[in-house]
């Protein structure tokens, strides 16, 4: 027993690992402690490997290959390799400058002293009496006018934008109310509007010659200058709508009035809109003496006018001649001469009295209702300017407005003759860019009229430096609903802001208010002015013509 050998002591003992059993799936269920908090990076065999210092490659090369080191599995970055592009702050051992050979410092000595002898210098422009002339090539590389921001240093912005004035100076006794800001009114909408409901209908329209439909560049048509008169009354001194008041109505506007509201968010000039509530009526004026009829030019263009008065070109004149072209072309496309041939509404224009014998433009007006919920009845004076036969015999109501050219390098424009005829939809695609304002407020009174055409015509001075002579290079017609789509324009954004500004202002008390475009901001501000405001524009002017047709009749008889 003395000699037993002990086993335990000779041999080592054996442990049995535990083994991990994945039901559901394989590989370990736990991570090992010498694992834990080890970033893990996805790797392919096809992945670049970094490089510590890369002395060959250059940073053209690396822009072509901007992800030659970027692993193609997941997002980890941990191990990424980024090529620095910026090596500013590394210098080579050796930083002597390689010397070049003697005869090209003399080659280039002996051209710099005799471009004097030759007459030229180094751009090919001859040098005479120390004056450079720089040839056709490089003025036109080094003219601004060729190109917007060449030749701007790198950050240079270029002058500020000049401030605009606003349509009416704010006084210090009217107290601020409300501030609507554009991103807001866009996002408005009142949908399911039906058509208006005619109340009443007035005038006299006169058919349209369809001999225009064939102008075109090379059989173009001088515009004539028609004396006619084109009434632009307010909503107050309406005697059809101060009748319909009493009966029909909570809120009364006019068309135009109307359309400056909806589109408001597309403005970028002041203007502004006088409100009277009395009880729960509304109505909405024009001010007095005001521009506000006049039609805007290039308002939304990248570079706009400038506000250089003595200029026929300013924003001031180019309205001014915009609005004349606008009510000569739309009479001058009628047939004028046969007197009965002529479609007649209900009731005659209510602006003429029997007794006057003056010529008035063709214009039919309408006086419609839209019911626009919470017991909200409008009520506004519509137009057409036109009527077209059909060969059904049905008449067609349209409304007729003017484009016009004046310069097309001035303006960053196309030009319209030699575009016209061939990319007809690039010249309208580049006038809804510079005019989208104007077009916006043409479509919506062709759409509140209930006009079947929205006739445009494409008016041209005949010499850019001469405003007062203008021929009509072509026209184009659009069914307004089918335009509005076009255009980007939403009908229901458009009654959701004018409803936005009808319920404001139902919440105040009775008096007088103004809602007022900032100028220099995408901003409507609601005012609560004195009831004695603007009351003492009335004796300034004896017969009370608006200043800005005044001024286009000046324009139209070369008075300005």
């Amino acid at each position: 027993m003395s000699e037993t050998i002990n086993t335990a002591a000779q041999f080592p003992t054996f442990e049995k690992p535990t083994v991990q059993f994945n039901e559901k799936g394989w590989g370990p269920c736990e991570l090992p402690d010498t694992f834990k908090d080890v970033p893990y990076q996805p790797f392919s065999k096809n992945d670049r490997l970094g490089k510590i210092c890369d002395w060959t490659s250059t940073s053209n090369n690396d822009k072509k290959y901007q992800n030659k080191y970027a692993s193609s599995f997941g997002t980890g970055n941990q191990y990424s390799y980024y090529h620095e592009e910026d090596e500013t702050t590394f210098h080579l051992v050796d930083t002597a400058r390689v010397q070049k050979p003697p005869h090209q410092r003399g080659r280039f000595r002996n051209m710099r002293n005799s471009r004097s002898g030759r007459g030229r210098n180094a751009r090919g422009g001859l040098n005479t009496h120390g004056m450079t002339t720089l040839s056709g090539k490089n003025v036109k590389a080094r003219d601004p006018r060729h190109g917007r921001g060449m030749g701007k240093k790198f950050g240079h912005r270029g002058p500020p934008p000049k401030m605009r004035e606003s349509s009416v100076a704010v006084r210090a006794d009217w107290a601020s109310i409300e501030e609507m800001d554009f991103p807001r009114l866009i996002k408005l909408s009142l949908p399911n509007i039906k058509e208006g409901v005619d109340i009443a209908t007035c005038g006299t329209l006169e058919y349209y010659d369809k001999t225009y439909d064939r102008i075109n560049v090379k059989n173009e048509k001088p515009l004539q200058k028609i004396d006619r008169i084109v009434h632009t009354v307010t909503t107050t001194d309406d005697p059809v709508i101060r009748r319909l008041s009493k009966t029909v109505g909570n809120v009364f506007a006019t068309d135009a009035i109307l359309a400056t509201i909806m589109c408001s968010t597309r403005s970028n000039y002041s203007w502004d809109i006088v409100i009277e509530k009395v009880g729960d009526k509304i109505f909405m004026d024009k001010r007095d003496h005001t521009e506000f009829d006049l039609l805007t030019v290039n308002e939304s263009s990248v570079e706009p006018p400038t506000d250089d008065d003595s200029s026929c070109n300013s924003p001031r004149n180019l309205a001014i001649e915009a609005t004349f072209i606008n009510h000569n072309f739309s009479q001058q496309v009628l047939k004028t001469g046969d007197q009965e041939a002529k479609y007649k509404f209900e009731e005659p224009n209510p602006f003429i009295s029997e007794d006057e014998d003056i010529q008035v433009a063709s214009v039919g007006y309408r006086y419609k209702k839209w019911e626009l919920g919470s017991d909200i009845v409008l009520v506004a004076r519509c137009e057409h300017d036109g009527v077209l036969q059909t060969p059904s015999g049905e008449p067609q109501f349209m409304s007729i407005k003017a484009l016009n050219e004046w310069d097309s390098k001035l303006a960053n424009g196309v030009e319209w003759r030699q575009k016209l005829d061939t990319q007809r939809g690039a010249v309208l695609a580049n006038e809804l860019r510079n005019n989208a304002c104007k077009l916006a407020k043409w479509t919506v009174q062709a759409v509140l009229a209930g006009s079947d055409q929205l006739k445009l015509g494409y008016v041209s001075r005949i010499n850019p430096r001469d405003h007062s002579r203008h021929v009509i290079l072509g026209t184009q017609q659009f069914k307004p609903h089918e335009f509005a789509t076009q255009i980007n324009l939403s009908m229901d954004n458009a009654w959701g802001v004018l409803r936005c500004i009808i319920d404001l202002v139902m919440k105040q008390k009775d008096g007088k208010y103004l809602i007022m475009k900032d100028p220099n901001k995408p901003i409507i501000r609601l005012y609560d002015i004195p009831d004695n405001t603007f009351d003492s524009d009335d004796s300034d002017d004896g017969e009370g013509d608006d200043e800005g047709f005044q001024q286009v009749y000046n324009y139209a008889h070369n008075k300005i």
